[in-house]
């Protein structure tokens, strides 16, 4: 088949019968045959009342595209962004600067965490990306705590990847033994396949989201180093039950590290600080 236009293998250029890749290879003009081809529909993995479209090799199903070409599709674009990555990753090491990947849904409180931890640093050098799909007012509330911020807007798009945050670096130029938090965009899905180039990713949850929630996101908190059990001052009035969520968190990831505290009352930010501190620490050494 055309990998061009997914017409039959062969056709007529100039009198002659040649291969469709080739006619368009040397701009012929050709004629073909019509090529039926069927469309490729996903189908679900099905029980009882539960249609699953993720069992297939890619790990999602799209209309129109082949698990295969599903995964080639990824890979390249992945491949692209690792690479960039990577470029970050050894600017900011040669720096000696300690990157962050906070993600979390929206709502969860990361903005508010992040004020509060700037103000708890102190004179700490330090510099935020934030990332949403529109508007600045999380870095305009960042820059408010008197920290260097960028916002990056993504339209569209769905979640911070590697060339957005190495302009971002490029513009910070953040300073040597100093912190980066990037705020990626409020999302548990797209953003945990991205490498920014960052040391770690730190998933920030709310009380009020639900004990289920690493369950139904895997990937997000696979991918974490650091789980954030925010809101914990509201646990109380949400019939929630804190150790099912760290349970839960270690069912998809038993390495993960969890720390419970409230941005709001300060309770639990003091272990948040020295896991920062201990990391920074890590990363000059």
């Amino acid at each position: 088949m055309c990998t061009v236009c997914g017409c039959g293998d062969t056709v007529t250029a100039d009198g002659k019968v040649i291969s469709h890749d080739e006619a368009h290879r040397l701009g012929l003009a050709h004629s073909h045959a019509p090529v039926f081809q069927p469309a490729v529909v996903p189908f679900p993995h099905v029980q009882a009342g539960h249609h699953h479209y993720g069992t297939g090799a890619a790990g999602v199903s799209v209309p129109g595209m082949t698990q295969q070409r599903l995964i080639e599709v990824e890979t390249s674009i992945l491949a692209k962004n690792d690479a960039l990555a990577a470029s970050n990753r050894r600017v900011l090491t040669a720096l000696g600067v300690l990157a962050l990947n906070l993600v979390s849904s929206p709502g969860s409180g990361k903005t508010t965490l992040l004020c509060r931890t700037i103000e708890a640093l102190g004179d700490v050098p330090l510099a935020v990306i934030e990332g949403d799909q529109q508007t600045s007012a999380d870095a305009d509330r960042i820059r408010a705590t008197g920290a260097r911020a960028i916002q990056i807007n993504t339209g569209k798009g769905c979640h911070l990847d590697a060339a957005m945050v190495g302009h971002a670096v490029d513009a910070l130029r953040p300073q040597p033994g100093s912190y980066l938090f990037i705020e990626n965009v409020g999302n548990l899905v797209c953003p945990a396949g991205f490498d920014l180039g960052e040391d770690a990713k730190v998933a920030i949850l709310s009380v009020t989201e639900g004990e289920d929630k690493p369950l139904k996101y895997p990937d997000m908190f696979t991918a974490a180093r650091l789980a954030l059990l925010n809101k914990i001052d509201l646990a109380p009035h949400c019939d929630v039950d804190l150790d099912l969520y760290e349970a839960n968190l270690r069912r998809v990831n038993p390495d993960i590290e969890i720390l419970r505290l409230s941005a709001r009352t300060g309770e639990g930010m003091a272990a948040w600080l020295d896991w920062l501190r201990a990391r920074l620490a890590e990363k000059a050494a």
